[in-house]
């Protein structure tokens, strides 16, 4: 099952998208915003290319973990989206992701124009990667069922 990452702003949506065993993210696009109509057409597109069967979408927190007006705007877009495309979503705390993003792209010594290009890819990236991760760390954790058939 793959999963679209969404790092969702005022002008773009970056884009990213996980691997089939749903292990690690990739970097896919930043799409453009012009209108709500051609964001979604987008996005389907991208769920029909990658065969996605659900969305992760950065929600813009503050810093003390209060939602402001980018959050409220970020969960109207999610309730546009899941009746659009029928698709799950779930939303991730993206405190940090552009800040990581930006960091990394720092390391990697990119140029500011390259980095402008990138950046919302990345934040999309590490969203995807921060909700897989805990995912991954969740199953780890959880009792398996055969687990009881087993003598002590």
């Amino acid at each position: 099952m793959r999963t679209l990452g969404l790092d969702v702003g005022t002008k773009t949506i970056g884009v990213a998208v996980s691997d089939g065993l749903g292990l690690t993210a990739q970097t896919v696009t930043t799409i453009r915003r012009t209108s709500l109509k051609a964001d979604l057409a987008a996005l389907t597109e991208l769920v029909r290319e990658y065969e996605a069967e659900c969305f992760v979408v950065g929600l813009p927190l503050n810093m003390n973990g209060t939602e402001g007006p980018r959050a409220e705007a970020t969960r109207k877009f999610v309730d546009t989206l899941t009746q659009a495309l029928g698709l799950p979503v779930e939303l991730w705390d993206e405190r940090m992701s552009t800040m990581a993003a930006t960091r990394t792209l720092l390391e990697a010594d990119l140029s500011r124009a390259r980095r402008r290009e990138v950046i919302d890819q990345m934040a999309a990236q590490f969203i995807l990667q921060g909700w897989l991760d805990a995912k991954s760390i969740a199953a780890a954790r959880a009792p398996h069922d055969d687990d009881e058939d087993e003598e002590p």
